[in-house]
């Protein structure tokens, strides 16, 4: 009698759960809601190119997904917009000619370089507050102060200066080369911008669910070293040319398989330097400065559970991508290999907190060695390994 009245509950449970979200839902979200289908229509119906089925799938799957994102996250109601509008501004600056990219704010704001420029410029500024606001907060042992306020506001500008850079990168590729526009997502330079742009998202996502401001000094001292890497890519490689598509990458596929997978690559590394301020925090027996290790470790967890979701995804695209491109679905190419290990390494780290129960420094530990692991199979295969993957060289 029992099991049956809780199994009758249950879907009850769940009903009102349902009915408390579409309840909670406001003005404001059904208006970005409306917002995000006006832009996927005209982005249909208006693109000077001929989308595909799979090309319109992606378009209505990405909306759909904003969307939610929006309802979920409510920062992303003003930033999507914000986003749009400033990377519309600069197509109607470029007015289909790349010649115009000479104009004032094209050349000093919102040109895809520039842009991109100003999102390195407001990491290392929010870096900067951050660790100021954190050396403010352990002297006054305050949980939060203006410096930190303003490490977020350029976390989130660096964040908005980024993803237009990256919209804006995609309008110029059809400018140079009507018949070969793609989106930016096809060489190490593009999806280092894009990695950035989804560690950032993240890291303030979390900064406000967990009230982890204080730990913002780990997440952008990493995020500086990136842009380190950029600038040097950039001066000596001259990666921020726009290159014309390899056969290779020729495919729609690449749309959902690169996003995907580096939302896991930003989520590890997130966790990864979570993981040094949760060690921070457990070899001192606490810092006041800092949230305490459970919060910090929490907040890993999630990290660690939505990237390790993704890469899996990723992993089965990329896997639907091989068949398609070369006729089998895995070949145990170093690339293939190393994000296999990428993968186990976080299965085997959920396996050990959700079932066996491990807390604390091991795997703090864990999470940052698997930073390395990451890296190896994000930069170091390309650079020190040969496969069917070899097209992203340094």
């Amino acid at each position: 009698m029992n099991n049956a009245t809780k199994t009758v509950k249950l879907p009850q449970h769940r009903l009102l759960q349902e009915r408390s979200f579409w309840r909670s839902l406001n003005v404001a979200d059904w208006l970005f809601a409306a917002f995000i289908v006006l832009v996927a229509v005209t982005a249909q119906f208006k693109v000077p190119h001929q989308m595909d089925v799979y090309e319109v799938s992606i378009l209505w799957g990405s909306a759909v997904a904003t969307i939610l994102l929006g309802w979920f996250f409510k920062p992303m109601r003003w930033f999507v917009p914000v986003t749009i509008g400033l990377a519309y501004g600069a197509v109607m600056l470029y007015a289909g000619n790349f010649d115009n990219h000479d104009k004032f704010l094209l050349r000093y704001f919102l040109s895809s370089q520039s842009a991109i420029m100003w999102q390195c410029a407001t990491v290392f500024l929010a870096w900067f507050c951050y660790i100021a606001g954190a050396l403010v907060a352990s002297k006054q042992q305050r949980s939060t102060n203006t410096l930190l306020g303003m490490g977020s506001a350029l976390g989130w500008v660096s964040v908005l200066a980024g993803f237009t850079g990256l919209l804006v990168r995609w309008h110029e590729s059809y400018l140079l080369r009507p018949d070969a526009g793609h989106i930016p997502v096809s060489n190490l330079y593009e999806v280092f911008i894009l990695f950035m742009v989804i560690t950032a998202l993240m890291y303030l996502y979390y900064e406000a669910k967990f009230s982890l401001q204080r730990a913002g000094a780990f997440v952008f001292t990493f995020m500086a070293g990136v842009v380190c890497f950029i600038l040097w890519y950039s001066i000596a490689r001259e990666a921020h040319q726009i290159q014309p598509l390899i056969p290779a990458l020729q495919s729609w596929w690449m749309k959902i398989h690169v996003p995907a997978n580096f939302i896991g690559y930003g989520a590890f590394c997130m966790a990864a330097m979570l993981g040094v301020a949760e060690l921070v925090v457990l070899r001192r027996n606490g810092v006041r400065w800092l949230p305490d290790a459970q919060t910090i470790e929490e907040a890993m967890y999630k990290a660690i559970a939505v990237g390790f979701l993704f890469f899996t995804i990723a992993t089965i695209l990329g896997a639907l991508w091989a068949a398609d491109a070369w006729g089998r679905y895995w070949s145990w190419d170093p690339k293939e290999t190393w994000a296999f290990i990428v993968w186990l390494n976080y299965a085997v780290w959920l396996h050990l907190r959700l079932v066996a129960g491990w807390r604390g420094k091991v795997l703090a530990w864990w999470a940052v060695i698997g930073l390395f692991i990451t890296a190896f199979a994000f930069v170091g295969v390309n650079m020190f390994l040969s496969g069917l993957h070899s097209y992203g060289t340094l």
